[in-house]
Order: C-alpha cells, then sequence, then structure tokens
C-alpha cells in the first residue's frame, strides 16, 4: 500500500482562522474578556477548548457559560464563513496526490452534518475515499474521533504509512494515540512555538507538509 494522509479542515486545508478569531471573540465576550488578536488568540489556543476558556478566566467555565460560548461561536462563525477559502495549493495538492495513485481521507472536528456540504460546495470531496467531521460533543479532543475514522478506512491503508496532517497540538497527540505518524502546519490554530515542542515535523506550508508525509511513510 502507498501512503495516506489524513487531512485536518480547519486551519489547514480551509483557511478561517479571520472566521475563527471573530467567533472566538463573539463567544469570549459573553464572559467579559476583551477581544483577542490573532497572535494573542495563537499563543493561547489549546484543546480541549472549555481549557482555553479556563486559562483566560482564572476559572473553569459552568456549563451554562460553555454552552453560550459554544453557540455564540458557531452563530458568529456561519456568518463570517463566506469570506473563507482554500488554503494556497491545497487543491492542486489533493488533485496531484490522487493522480499519483495515493489515498487520502478528511476528519474534522466541526460538526459532520455541516463538514459534508461544506467540502462538497469546494468541489474537494471527490479527492477522498472517506470524510468524517465531529460526531460527538463539542470541544473535546481528536483522538476519540480519529479512532472511529481510522476503524472506518480498515483494510484500504496501513496505519504504518499513515500520516495526519494539521494544524493543532492535539492532532499529533491523536495521531500518535493511534500509532500514525503527523506533520503540523502553522498556518492555522498555533504558534510554531506551541508546536515544535511535541516531536513530530513542522512545516510552514502544505506543500512542505505532502512532501515531509510521504517521506516519513518510506
Amino acid at each position: 500500500m502507498r501512503t495516506h494522509i489524513v487531512w485536518d479542515w480547519n486551519g489547514t486545508l480551509l483557511s478561517d482562522m479571520p472566521a475563527v478569531l471573530g467567533a472566538s471573540n463573539a463567544a469570549l465576550g459573553l464572559m467579559g474578556i476583551a477581544p483577542m488578536t490573532l497572535e494573542e488568540y495563537r499563543a493561547q489556543y489549546e484543546i480541549p477548548i472549555p481549557r482555553f476558556y479556563e486559562r483566560l478566566l482564572g476559572r473553569a467555565p459552568s456549563q451554562a457559560e460553555w454552552l453560550a460560548a459554544d453557540d455564540a461561536f458557531h452563530v458568529k462563525y456561519v456568518e463570517l464563513f463566506p469570506s473563507c477559502g482554500l488554503t494556497p495549493g491545497a487543491e492542486e495538492l489533493l488533485g496531484g496526490w490522487v493522480a499519483a495513485g495515493r489515498s487520502q481521507s478528511l476528519l474534522s472536528m466541526y460538526a459532520h452534518e455541516q463538514l459534508v456540504p461544506v467540502v462538497d460546495g469546494f468541489g474537494l470531496t471527490r479527492h477522498f475515499v472517506r470524510v468524517d467531521g465531529r460526531r460527538g460533543a463539542a470541544g473535546g479532543r481528536k483522538a476519540a474521533e480519529l479512532a472511529v475514522h481510522l476503524e472506518a478506512l480498515g483494510g484500504e491503508i496501513d496505519r504504518g504509512r499513515t500520516v495526519l496532517i494539521g494544524d493543532a497540538a492535539d492532532d499529533a497527540l491523536a495521531a500518535l494515540e493511534h500509532g500514525i505518524k503527523a506533520v503540523l502546519y502553522t498556518g492555522g490554530s498555533h504558534t510554531r512555538e506551541k508546536l515544535v515542542h511535541l516531536g513530530v515535523p513542522v512545516v510552514d506550508s502544505l506543500a512542505e507538509a505532502v512532501a515531509v508525509a510521504e517521506e516519513l511513510s518510506r
């Protein structure tokens, strides 16, 4: 079998950090937290998301606060989404990977019922053997969703030659937990400084990520 890539969506294939920042500031505003700049957000953000709020609040948010903030985030994100586009070069990389006879899938923590039409709207569904969004509760880690995704791929992939490409520390932690490799892209939710200590390759472009993924699986 040849190399398989599991792609992350938000902040990786989709360049949506301005929308994420606007939505996050809407959520944080409900808790009395002043708006953050993009660099402040990228330096502070972590998963699980309630822990991100806890860091900023100085205490754990109540269940009511978390639910209200999560709702506010998604309402604002949907409003800002039309301004989002694919990360430069993403579509060409996806097409080239398939043309070379390799496989790839998509796993996002964006809700499944919202993710599928969005990916289809960008004309990308044809590039993936599987597209999965989050089916569980919002705000959690990716490891559980990745377990289901890999199980569904089954014999279509060799886990020893599978690489997850994402933009968050949680992407790498999930990949390592399930015995696959990871490459992290610095153009999304985390600064480079928050990624380099994880022991996986960190790159500044998706083209680099794909090249490193292929090298890792040899």
